[in-house]
């Protein structure tokens, strides 16, 4: 369901990212914006909520610092009208893409041990490619898992991540490791990359990040 709010005489189109997390106090996304329709919601309840076609979390104010004081270049935030960045992931096992014949749509969970991150995560399969078992995703909200049929990698690598950006200290450059914050991080944690692209478009820098790495 999508919400029309008129801002300056133009009508602006914003629905949910479809994370169904439940910080709105909603089971579902779609629920919330019953709740909406009728009142007892207000869009900008949902941590999500942008009064753009963008769900870019421009808004948000950011220390510079994340939960253990280190310092990061940038956020990396999701491309427009897209739920979070993109995640490109490899299972420990990658002909195992093919053996459990991944498609997109489907959901996946596990943890990206190989950054050395601790949360298990819930992920959407934009593309699955059954030769080099690389999984393009979205970052989900856990409650997906729960009322999904869900493939269980257990545990994968961090390939490559896309998004948007918010510069903090210096802007992404091109073959440079730097520090960035990933935008939705449930842990607030710093992350470390190599800039592999950075393109200007319209809505800002369209990067590329890889060699992930929580230190």
């Amino acid at each position: 369901m999508e919400q029309i709010t008129s801002i300056g005489g133009i009508n602006i189109t914003w629905s949910p990212p479809g994370k169904d997390c439940g910080v709105c106090g909603a089971r579902t996304c779609s629920e919330f914006m019953d709740l909406v329709s009728i009142g007892e919601k207000k869009e900008s309840d949902c941590t999500f909520y942008s009064n753009s076609q963008s769900v870019l979390p421009e808004k948000r104010v950011y220390s510079g610092t994340d939960c253990v004081g280190n310092s990061y270049d940038f956020v990396l935030n999701p491309l427009p009208g897209e739920p979070s960045a993109r995640k490109f992931i490899i299972p420990f096992r990658p002909d195992i893409v093919e053996k459990w014949d991944i498609k997109p749509g489907q959901i996946i969970t596990g943890r990206p041990a190989g950054p050395g991150c601790p949360v298990y995560h819930a992920l959407k399969v934009l593309d699955a490619n059954p030769v080099t078992g690389v999984l393009a995703c979205h970052t989900v909200g856990p409650l997906v898992a729960r009322t999904h049929d869900v493939m269980d990698l257990q545990a994968y690598n961090v390939h490559a991540f896309e998004g948007t950006v918010t510069v903090i200290k210096k802007a992404p450059m091109f073959g440079r490791r730097q520090w960035f914050l990933p935008g939705l991080c449930m842990l607030d944690l710093a992350h470390t990359a190599v800039v592999n692209m950075v393109l200007e478009k319209s809505y800002g820098l369209h990067i590329r990040l890889e060699d992930i790495r929580i230190l």
